[in-house]
């Protein structure tokens, strides 16, 4: 078409009005929309392109603002398929196929991220309607800090009956997870496949571990009447604040080095004379008997708030054995285990 005859909008085919798009986009911008194309619509808007000529800057504004009045009006529908589909057509395989699983999975990792950052006792009110077995699934998947919360606000019984089907939970089938995810999203996440099994013992222990102190007795004595074996397992699987004590001397100067003194002198107000021995044994004279008259001074001070800074003090412990910064050691009933 020769620049004379293209006067108005309307003289344009609409292979011109994709020549000139494509001619605007230029080759960055435009390169998906290239990809996207098939042969036989390569051809023809090439040879649209190669016959255009001179387009003035106002039928090019013409053009532009066509589409954008068109956007208006179109319905885009987003999913999976339709993703994978574009993002083959614009990427290698290697790169499509770890996004695509970032996005599908593993098991909708996004759906149990979500779980953990509800509120405890809007999470406790849905599960306590649900089945036993449900229930023990999903706080086996979600922060050990947050099950630990969220089943100290269940029923006794039923936190029992919970507890003891997660220490019988087996592999879980990838369709099991999909229609718990699924229930989840309909009926909890929107109103307000991750399968590898995870040591049932070891879960239950990181739950205790989150207890505060009448919480964890409590549990600890029903789990004991029900399956004392199991109790006696992930007593000795769990870490408190007294092995604290057992650490290498280099990881202990690394902890206490780490830890807010303040903190600290809550915590030792319900320790027992060897771990207070213990901590201050790692600092200075000078520092220590700072430290022995700041905890004096403290005075009676309720067993939460000890609870809560040996918690605090236990998680900086996992946090820096985590980050391989020092090495916490158990004793169980074979032979010494690292924690993770």
């Amino acid at each position: 078409m020769a620049q004379a005859e293209m006067k108005s909008l309307g003289d344009l085919r609409g292979l011109d009005r994709a020549a000139i798009l494509l001619l605007v986009l230029g080759e960055e911008h435009g390169q998906a929309l290239w990809e996207s194309l098939d042969d036989d619509e390569l051809r023809k808007v090439s040879l649209a392109m190669s016959t255009l000529g001179t387009v003035p800057a106002s039928l090019v504004e013409q053009v532009l603002a066509e589409l954008a009045g068109q956007t208006n009006r179109l319905t885009v529908v987003g999913d999976y398929e339709r993703t994978h589909d574009l993002l083959s057509k614009l990427l290698p395989k290697d790169r499509v196929g770890p996004i695509m699983e970032e996005i599908r999975g593993p098991a909708g990792r996004t759906i149990w991220q979500r779980l953990s950052n509800v509120q405890d006792h809007l999470l406790a009110n849905y599960l306590k309607t649900e089945h036993p077995q449900t229930v023990a699934l999903i706080l086996s998947r979600i922060k050990a800090e947050h099950s630990a919360k969220v089943l100290s606000m269940l029923p006794e019984d039923f936190a029992t009956d919970v507890m003891l089907r997660i220490l019988q939970l087996d592999t879980v089938s990838k369709d099991t997870l999909d229609q718990v995810e699924d229930s989840l999203r309909t009926n909890f996440i929107a109103n307000l496949s991750q399968t590898t099994r995870r040591d049932a013992h070891d879960l239950l222990a990181e739950i205790f571990n989150s207890f505060d102190r009448s919480n964890e007795s409590k549990f600890m004595e029903a789990l004991e009447r029900s399956a004392y074996k199991s109790a006696e397992k992930i007593r000795a699987l769990m870490f408190t604040f007294e092995d604290i004590t057992k650490l290498d001397p280099n990881s202990a100067q690394t902890l206490v080095r780490s830890i807010d003194k303040a903190d600290l002198a809550k915590a030792l107000k319900g320790a027992s004379d060897a771990t207070k021995t213990f901590f201050t044994s790692k600092m200075t004279a000078r520092a220590a008997t700072m430290f022995t008259d700041e905890m004096s001074s403290l005075g009676p001070i309720r067993l939460k708030e000890v609870d809560e800074a040996q918690q605090k003090i236990i998680m900086t412990a996992k946090n820096l054995a985590d980050k391989g910064e020092i090495i916490i050691a158990k004793s169980g009933n074979e032979e010494d285990v690292v924690l993770e």
